[in-house]
């Protein structure tokens, strides 16, 4: 492992001379590739040079206990060795987690769907409220979204919704929301104050690169339609949304969210690569599809990863046991402790070699 990282702490300062380099900077691509190559590795190089530090003081220490005769130097030493002991395993762990192979998807955009499951206008109004939860936390991590296509109801809940996020890092935090999500609340319609339960399903995919999967013309079917919804005038007068079929599979695709029908066509070809690459994905590894199968289901109750209790003001994830009775700022989009406490899980069972 120490070998392993002094390469990578030397390809780290190999790579900050680079990019301060002028002849490297004026070349963009390359300077950005560069860039993102560093930021990659900082964390571990940073860790590793705290870690080289506190082996360093160790060892000094070791080294009085061994050879020095002066008995306040050797009080001092006994004093410090604990301290120091426990900081090197500490650090050890950390650059473990760090060294653990990274999702290749991690650092890519995502198409986000959010779908009423079991319950009615009730799940309808609780996906709308999922999805702006979605967009909050996007916001604070100053992520790009954009309406793909949307079925809502006259009551403002959403039937069925695509949303693409774009920004770094976006899909290694939003993996974790793939699922059932359960609500348990009185509705505004319900009049003796009875809770009702309803579900929504959350699948979360990486947005697929042109390299990683190509689609042949003939497989591809395109239709086009008139939007529908709000819109003004422009609305029902022109063909501008566009649906796509992809033959093999099956895979249909919509977007009305564009005016112009070139770029609803643009958006509906991301989202089917991304819809394609994880469908080929699955077939390809088994286990992948039967977690798919596990994470989005068919959207009834009993397929649950998370309970929202309005009542009690609670939100708790079952695949973690962790409940938060912060349920109002977690609407709001301040959902960290929550990805943090699965990442650190799904960090743990790397480290231990669990199964899922």
């Amino acid at each position: 492992m120490l070998d392993k990282l002094e390469g990578i702490y030397k390809r780290f300062l190999e790579l900050e001379d680079l990019i301060a380099r002028p002849d490297i900077i004026a070349k963009q691509d390359e300077w950005q590739k560069l860039v993102k190559e560093h930021s990659s590795i900082s964390k571990i190089a940073e860790k590793y040079l705290e870690y080289k530090k506190v082996s360093l003081d160790f060892a000094e220490c070791k080294e009085i206990l061994d050879h020095e005769t002066d008995r306040e130097l050797i009080d001092m030493a006994k004093e410090e060795l604990p301290r120091l002991n426990a900081a090197l395993e500490e650090l050890t762990q950390e650059l473990k987690v760090l060294l653990l192979p990274k999702d290749p998807n991690d650092d890519k955009n995502v198409i986000l769907e959010i779908r009423a499951g079991a319950g009615g206008e009730e799940a309808g109004l609780f996906a709308a409220e999922l999805l702006r939860m979605y967009l909050y936390y996007a916001e604070k991590k100053r992520w790009k979204t954009e309406e793909i296509s949307s079925n809502v109801s006259d009551l403002g809940g959403v039937k069925e919704v695509v949303y693409m996020i774009s920004g770094f890092g976006a899909y290694s935090r939003l993996k974790y929301e793939s699922g059932v999500h359960r609500v348990q609340r009185v509705p505004e319609t319900e009049s003796s104050g009875r809770i009702h339960t309803s579900t929504v399903t959350v699948a979360v995919l990486p947005e697929a690169e042109d390299v990683q999967i190509e689609l042949q013309e003939k497989d591809i079917k395109v239709d086009t339609y008139r939007s529908s919804g709000a819109g003004g005038q422009h609305i029902n007068k022109t063909d501008s949304a566009i649906r796509m079929t992809h033959i093999p599979t099956g895979i249909v695709v919509e977007c009305q969210d564009e005016r112009s029908q070139i770029k609803n066509r643009e958006k509906a070809l991301r989202v089917l690569k991304s819809r394609i690459y994880d469908y080929y994905q699955q077939q390809a590894v088994s286990e992948y599809a039967a977690e798919r199968k596990s994470q989005v289901g068919t959207g009834d109750r009993s397929e649950r990863i998370r309970t929202y209790n309005f009542p009690q003001g609670r939100v708790s994830d079952h695949r973690i046991g962790l409940t938060l009775y912060t349920l109002n700022e977690f609407l709001q989009g301040e959902l960290d402790d929550m990805i943090d406490a699965l990442a650190i899980e799904a960090q743990r069972k790397l480290l231990s070699g669990e199964e899922d």
